[in-house]
């Protein structure tokens, strides 16, 4: 059987001003400060612990058992919240 023969492709060069706004934004990505990271990471063990002090003390704290179905959305909102700013962290 015979070999196909190979094409080449042309070489893909961008429009102008992509890869100036890609440089643009590459010196804009700043590392994050120091207390980033501690905030993220106290957040999503706050809202964890939040979930598990509802479920195990529920009757015995009485704000806990007011709130009632919303201390899953406060607990979750807080680990979303953490979750989103790791998503952000350099």
């Amino acid at each position: 059987m015979p070999k196909s023969k190979v094409r080449k492709k042309s070489v893909y060069t961008p429009p102008e001003g992509v890869l100036q706004s890609r440089a643009a934004s590459a010196r804009a990505a700043r590392p994050s400060p120091r207390w980033y990271a501690p905030v993220m990471v106290t957040l999503m063990l706050l809202g964890l612990l939040w979930i598990v002090v509802y479920y195990v003390a529920n009757e015995r704290i009485a704000f806990l058992s007011a709130l009632g179905p919303w201390n899953f959305a406060i607990g979750f909102g807080a680990m979303v919240a953490g979750l989103v700013m790791s998503m952000r962290w350099r």
